[in-house]
């Protein structure tokens, strides 16, 4: 592979190039009128606008951004994640134009882009599932029948849903016809597709998820969890790897559970098995997410391998370098999403211009952004600034290097999450781990929070501190020995 064009923008566009650039392959970036001057734009080798900033007239075009392909002589083309990055349709395009996709087949985002014919898959292979319908249903009555059976709480979910859309939890029976109707109208509204689904609800749940990467010759690894329970609306703002909850012999369960996902669908490249957890560490498949993860920084961190240059590898043909027994986990991250919103505010967008944008720098930490000071956030787009990630050789350093971190961001202009990040990185439950997906619901009231209740908190976290520092070995005590911003393969 001699060019790559990036089917994407900002902070993921340029990471994929960087990877790139260090494999020898060339770049071609496209953009929006609106990122015209981004970052992203003048790292590539080459940059062709695309269409006006709406996503709808720009980077979801798919003949446009073929065509663009075509022009150019490009080899492959890597989707990022987000816009066309889980579109079968788009991936069958690039393929029949004769370039490389940059990720699964076809049939694999098809077939997990619906969740319930992922779930007829994984259920070949005996993954775990959660109780709950086999098939999509519309009628509200019988509907309503099955939920009766299945035993409240239960959720609703649209079959090609995702991010929270389409779904509604539902306590007891006298709220289900209404909260049925409202889950098909915001799936119709979101996807297109008003196919719903019921699944028993699940209790104090711990979203844990598993990276795995497959060949085109069939031989499937998993690379480790991410616990990513910490979430606002459903959607991840802290992630870890690895998790602080699971044992050994439950991990080893788990990741072979998610290669088993991955074989009911014949997958190849990097892709994501998301596993609800529940009290009693009881594991059930929630979804699979075709495509490279916002968190995979953390990854890296604790695998040493760079995501990126394996997806282009296989994309190429190559088998993987590596077998599952040469693979371990080593050390800890922890990423925060820098979001440009309010926290004090329900987590609404916040847009505006970077008056001051200052990104943390030091060993053991990690920025990937696609912006610089003076820059305007633009309201087109996700609002994500950028993904903060830290390493440590525990777990407690690598939350005492992310309050470092988040206390050298420097950031004027926009409201962010860098506050919130702080907030986590201090409270008792996440320190202690013993925390679930209903976090920001439980603990974080910042109209409610006063000086007293912070201090109180952050005193917890340092006595917290001393006693896990008192517990550690010299080894453990030691210099942090990530390197480098990119990561290397580790021995």
């Amino acid at each position: 592979m001699k060019k790559l064009l990036v089917a994407n923008r900002g902070e993921i566009a340029l990471r994929i190039m960087r990877s790139a650039k260090e494999m020898g392959i060339s770049t071609v970036a496209i953009f929006s009128e609106a990122d015209r001057n981004a970052p992203f734009v003048r790292f590539a080798d080459e940059a062709v606008c695309i269409g006006p900033a709406p996503s709808s007239q720009s980077y979801l075009v798919k003949e446009k951004i073929i065509e663009t392909a075509l022009a150019l002589g490009v080899d492959g083309i890597h989707p990022g994640y987000g816009f066309l990055s889980e579109n079968a349709q788009f991936a069958k395009m690039v393929e029949d134009a004769g370039i490389a996709f940059i990720g699964p087949s076809p049939f694999a985002i098809e077939t997990m882009g619906s969740k319930l014919a992922a779930k007829e898959a994984v259920a070949k292979f005996n993954v775990p599932l959660v109780p709950g319908t086999a098939e999509k249903i519309s009628d509200v009555s019988k509907a309503k029948t099955i939920a009766t059976e299945i035993g409240f709480p239960i959720i609703i979910k649209a079959s090609a849903g995702g991010g929270g859309k389409g779904m509604r939890i539902v306590a007891n029976e006298s709220e289900f016809v209404e909260q049925m109707e409202l889950a098909v109208s915001e799936a119709i509204s979101a996807f297109g597709d008003g196919d719903v689904f019921i699944e028993k609800y699940v209790t104090s749940p711990r979203h844990i998820e598993f990276q795995i990467l497959g060949d085109k010759q069939g031989n499937i690894v998993y690379l480790f969890d991410r616990e990513c329970s910490v979430q606002r609306r459903h959607q991840k703002v802290v992630e870890e790897a690895p998790s602080s909850v699971l044992t050994p012999e439950l991990r080893k369960q788990m990741g072979e559970a998610a290669v088993n996902v991955g074989k009911s669908c014949g997958y190849y490249g990097a892709g994501t098995v998301e596993f609800i957890v529940n009290d009693k560490l009881e594991f059930y498949f929630l979804e699979m997410n075709t495509r490279l993860q916002v968190e995979h920084p953390v990854t890296e961190m604790i695998t040493g391998l760079d995501l990126v240059k394996e997806q282009i590898n296989i994309a190429m043909g190559h088998p993987l370098p590596f077998s599952q027994a040469d693979l371990a986990i080593k050390g800890h991250s922890i990423e925060l999403r820098v979001y440009s919103e309010d926290p004090e505010n329900g987590f609404l967008p916040d847009i505006g211009n970077l008056e001051i944008y200052k990104p943390p720098v030091g060993e053991g930490i990690r920025v990937d952004d696609g912006f610089e000071q003076g820059m305007d956030i633009p309201i087109y787009y996700d609002p994500m600034i950028s993904k903060l990630a830290t390493y440590g050789n525990t777990r407690n350093e690598a939350i005492k290097k992310m309050i470092f971190a988040i206390d050298n961001y420097h950031i004027k202009g926009v409201k962010t999450t860098l506050a919130f990040g702080k907030f986590v990185m201090q409270h008792p439950a996440f320190i202690s781990g013993n925390f679930d997906t209903s976090f920001v619901e439980k603990y974080f009231h910042p109209n409610q929070i006063n000086k007293e209740e912070i201090e109180i908190a952050a005193l917890a976290a340092v006595l917290h501190f001393e006693e896990l520092e008192n517990s550690f070995s010299h080894t453990e005590k030691g210099n942090l020995n990530h390197k480098s911003l990119w990561p290397t393969k580790r021995t």
